[in-house]
């Protein structure tokens, strides 16, 4: 089974714990994840879960022909209305808009304390998930993304701040900054970690943006004035994001500039 990028970093999120895994997959679609991942884990123990019942059926013939069926279970359930606490240690969430993903979350707080990890791969208003994470307890441990058929696609795993991980979105003191909004928008976690494809996309989304810019620019009503005031404001958020990528390369480039003089003297 040969599964898209984005899909392979869903469970490589996903499946990288120690001891067994226990997965639910809300959404399962056709049940790629808990089949790559119960191919995966010899030990994993998956539930396959979906609203409707055609794809669920979908999931259960892929399930039957890879011969899994005493290790996925499949389930009909709105979100994890039907996941029980204690069934499963991770939950993913992934291919569905921001909204939904929040409106399953927050379906699921009787879940928050006994599911360890979340991995959330939201197709659009990241920025609403980082924030909904952020005020309801959550930290996001890591997130990867990746570019697939010239889309890009952000994986990210959120766990509960009182299991004891910290992180950059944990503690905001004072007034925001750009750099704390830009995380919101395009993942504290990328920008620290100077994510390759971030930098690709942030690029491509400057060009995007200065180019509808500049077609409303000019333009006196309200409603294109809010525009340029918007469009402005998230341009700023990716100069403030891109600039402390390319701060930090710098300064580890330049780091190790002056670890090769210095090795190149001893030698010399």
């Amino acid at each position: 089974m040969k599964l898209s990028k984005r899909l392979e970093l869903v469970v490589f999120f996903a499946t990288r714990v120690s001891g067994p895994l226990r997965i639910a997959d809300v959404g399962t679609d056709h049940g790629y994840v808990p089949i790559a991942a119960a191919r995966r884990d010899p030990g994993a123990r998956c539930i396959a879960m979906d609203v409707r019942p055609g794809p669920l059926e979908r999931a259960r013939e892929h399930i039957r022909e890879y011969g899994l069926e005493d290790r996925i279970q499949t389930r009909l359930s709105d979100g994890v209305e039907n996941l029980e606490a204690g069934e499963a240690d991770t939950v993913v969430i992934a291919g569905m808009g921001g909204e939904l993903v929040i409106h399953i979350l927050e379906g699921g707080r009787r879940l928050w304390q006994s599911v360890e990890r979340w991995i959330l791969s939201p197709q659009s208003e990241l920025y609403k998930v980082r924030r909904y994470l952020e005020a309801n307890g959550f930290a996001i441990a890591d997130e990867e993304m990746v570019e697939e058929d010239s889309k890009y696609y952000t994986v990210m795993e959120a766990v509960r701040r009182d299991q004891g991980l910290g992180g950059p979105s944990d503690a905001r003191q004072g007034e925001e900054n750009d750099l704390v909004r830009a995380g919101y928008y395009y993942g504290p976690r990328l920008i620290e970690k100077r994510s390759p494809a971030l930098m690709e996309f942030l690029q491509k989304e400057e060009e995007l943006l200065t180019h509808i810019l500049a077609g409303v620019e000019g333009q006196g009503s309200p409603k294109a004035l809010e525009r340029q005031k918007e469009l402005r404001e998230r341009l700023r958020l990716i100069r403030a994001a891109g600039d402390r990528m390319a701060g930090d390369l710098e300064a580890k480039d330049n780091q190790n500039g002056r670890r090769g003089e210095g090795q190149y003297d001893e030698v010399r």
